[in-house]
């Protein structure tokens, strides 16, 4: 069956926010969904940077 077109639900790229001001080369993202209708705004998540081997800010990029 087709998924409906006015889903509420969309697929969203998280990017953290202390590797992007470290200068390290590479990046840490994950994806995941949310509903735009309940979050209309930019989704912010604590999630494990792996390079940096700790837990910080992930923001919703567009």
């Amino acid at each position: 069956m087709a998924k409906k077109s006015k889903d509420a639900r969309i697929q969203v790229i998280l990017e953290c926010t202390e590797h992007k001001k470290s200068g390290m080369p590479g990046t840490s993202r994950y994806i995941t969904t949310k509903n735009k209708k309940n979050t209309p705004g930019r989704l912010e998540l604590k999630k494990y940077n792996p390079i940096l081997k700790k837990m910080t800010i992930h923001r919703e990029i567009k």
